[in-house]
């Protein structure tokens, strides 16, 4: 899982039919606590980072016909960013004009608070969209193995607790509990490759 995965193309052909509703789950279930995520760090309320999601996919239907992988333009993960954060400052701009009477500085803020270095930008998108890639892999192949073995995986790869204490409380060999990571670490490699499209 070093190298940062792409959007999978077949998902994004599938799309662009408006009407794949299956489609349209699976990539909400990625990118919408990415956009959500960024709205809300970027302090927006719940009910407005959720407005600001359904604008992000409604503008993203309408424009992902016209979207062809390019590496010169860049990612689709770097275009749908792009997207949220035009429209993220569009609504603080909003707000500013609407809160100019009331004296309330909190906005601008907010608004200088963009950062206007797209690298940093990009490693926090980066980060979170590998963080949800995660989260869908292991909910997807924790069923595929015993509670002993995932518990010996999380404990040692997701909590970083020793592994010598981890073998105690489990009532397995360090041995047993280095190869119980090693398989999940495997399975869980392979299903975000799955899920990202790199096969």
């Amino acid at each position: 899982m070093n190298a940062a995965p792409s959007t999978r193309y077949s998902l994004l052909v599938r799309v662009q039919d408006p009407q794949n509703h299956a489609a349209w789950l699976e990539f909400l279930a990625i990118y919408e606590p990415l956009v959500y995520g960024l709205a809300r760090r970027k302090g927006l309320q719940d009910a407005d980072a959720r407005d600001l999601c359904q604008d992000v996919f409604r503008a993203v239907a309408k424009a992902v016909r016209e979207w062809k992988p390019d590496p010169a333009r860049g990612t689709f993960r770097g275009w749908l960013f792009r997207i949220a954060r035009n429209l993220l400052i569009n609504h603080l701009r909003h707000e500013r004009r609407q809160t100019r009477a009331t004296g309330d500085s909190d906005v601008l803020r907010l608004l200088d608070a963009l950062p206007t270095n797209g690298d940093e930008h990009a490693r926090t998108i980066e980060f979170e969209y590998r963080r949800r890639l995660f989260q869908i892999a292991a909910r997807g192949i924790k069923a595929d193995f015993s509670a002993a073995t995932w518990q010996a995986f999380w404990q040692t790869a997701v909590e970083s607790l020793p592994v010598v204490r981890v073998a105690e409380a489990l009532e397995m060999s360090v041995g047993a509990v280095y190869i119980a990571r090693s398989r999940v670490l495997a399975r869980l490699r392979e299903r975000v490759q799955q899920i990202a499209g790199e096969t």
